[in-house]
C-alpha cells in the first residue's frame, strides 16, 4: 500500500528500493520479535549459568556480520554478546534439529580441543553422528572414502575458524550449516549463527548441554517442569594430566592411614582384623569371665630366696 501511495511522486527505480527497504525492515522485525510461547523464555537459573561459564565474553575483534549480536563494548576491548538472542537462536537451532526425523542424518563436528568432549556427549543423548579432532577432507565429497564418508543432512560446527574445511565441503553439496560464533568469526557458508563464546571450555560444554536439553524436550522425552539429572560439568573439558592428579589423590585418601608415633597401619589387615585388641582387666568379674589371670605366685623350685634363707657367701683367700 505504500508502494502504490508514493508511486505518483517517486521514480521506479525509487519506488523498488523503498518497497526493498520496507520489506527487509519487516522481516528484520519479524525475525528479532518474539514468534514462540512462552514456556521457551529463559529461567533465570539458564541466565545465571550462562553468566558464569562466560558465554557472554567475546573476544577484542568484531566481525562485521556479527556487529548485530554485540550489545556493547567494554572498557578493555571485549565486545559484549547479547544473551537474549543467543537463546532465541538455540532455541531455533532446537526446532530445526527436532525437524529431522533420523538423528543420524546429523552430524555434529568440533576440531577445538575444548569442544571434543562436549561433541561426543551431545551425540550420545541425540543419537547424532560426531566427528571430535581432525576433520578429514573429502569426508561429504569424495565417495571413495568408504570409511569416513558421510552424507549428512544437517552440519553443525563449534568454530566456524578451525572447522572451515567442514563448512567448505557443506557448501558443495548443499548441506545446511549451524555454527557456534563468535564476535571474531566468520560467517561465510554459515545458515545459522548461534552468537556465544566458543573459545571457553566452560561456554562450550554448558551451549551443547543448553541445545541438548531443548531438543529432548521438544521430542517429548523430558519434562519442562523436571530438572534434567545430567549435569552440565559432564560436556566440560577435562585436561588428562588433570584427570590423572585426581585418581592419585584418591588412592591416597583411600590408602590406611598411618600411625603418628609408630609409622605403622593404624588398623591391621590379617586374619583377625575384625577383632578389636581386648585389654586384660585385673577386676573379680574379668575373672569371672574365664579368662587367665596373671599370677604372682612363684613355683616352689624357682621361688627366689629371701635374705634370711640366702647361703652364706665364702669368699676363698
Amino acid at each position: 500500500i505504500g508502494c502504490q501511495a508514493i508511486s505518483a511522486r517517486c521514480p521506479p527505480v525509487r519506488v523498488e528500493l523503498f518497497a526493498s527497504s520496507r520489506c527487509l525492515c519487516a522481516i528484520d522485525k519479524l525475525i528479532m520479535s518474539k514468534h514462540y510461547p512462552a514456556a521457551l523464555d529463559p529461567k533465570q537459573d539458564d541466565v545465571q549459568k550462562m553468566l558464569a561459564a562466560d558465554v557472554h565474553l567475546g573476544t577484542t575483534n568484531l566481525d562485521p556480520g556479527m556487529h548485530t549480536y554485540i550489545h556493547k563494548r567494554r572498557a578493555d576491548g571485549h565486545h559484549i554478546i547479547n544473551l537474549g538472542k543467543t537463546w532465541d537462536k538455540l532455541m531455533l537451532a532446537a526446532r530445526i534439529i527436532v525437524a529431522i526425523d533420523n538423528p543420524q542424518d546429523i552430524c555434529v563436528i568440533s576440531a577445538r580441543t575444548w569442544g571434543q568432549r562436549a561433541v561426543l556427549k551431545f551425540a550420545n543423548f541425540i543419537g547424532c553422528q560426531a566427528i571430535s579432532g581432525r576433520f578429514t577432507p573429502g569426508t561429504f565429497t569424495n565417495q571413495q572414502q568408504q570409511r569416513d564418508f558421510k552424507e549428512p543432512r544437517l552440519v553443525i560446527v563449534t568454530d566456524t575458524r578451525m572447522d572451515h574445511q567442514s563448512l567448505m565441503e557443506a557448501s558443495y553439496v548443499n548441506i545446511p550449516t549451524i555454527a557456534f560464533a563468535n564476535s571474531d568469526s566468520p560467517l561465510k557458508r554459515v545458515d545459522l549463527a548461534i552468537p556465544a563464546n566458543n573459545t571457553g571450555k566452560h561456554s562450550i560444554g554448558l551451549l551443547y548441554w543448553l541445545l541438548a536439553r531443548e531438543i529432548l524436550r521438544l521430542r517429548g522425552e523430558l519434562s519442562r517442569e523436571e530438572k534434567w539429572s545430567v549435569m552440565p560439568d559432564l560436556f566440560f573439558y577435562r585436561d588428562p594430566d588433570e584427570v590423572d592428579k585426581e585418581e592419585e589423590v584418591e588412592s591416597t585418601n583411600t590408602a590406611a592411614p598411618y600411625d603418628e608415633y609408630s609409622n605403622k597401619p593404624s588398623h591391621d589387615y590379617g586374619p583377625g582384623a575384625d577383632a578389636e585388641p581386648r585389654e586384660w582387666a585385673l577386676d573379680a568379674e574379668e575373672g569371672q569371665s574365664g579368662h587367665a589371670q596373671p599370677s604372682t605366685e612363684w613355683p616352689e623350685e624357682e621361688a627366689p630366696a629371701t635374705n634370711a634363707q640366702q647361703a652364706p657367701v665364702v669368699w676363698d683367700i
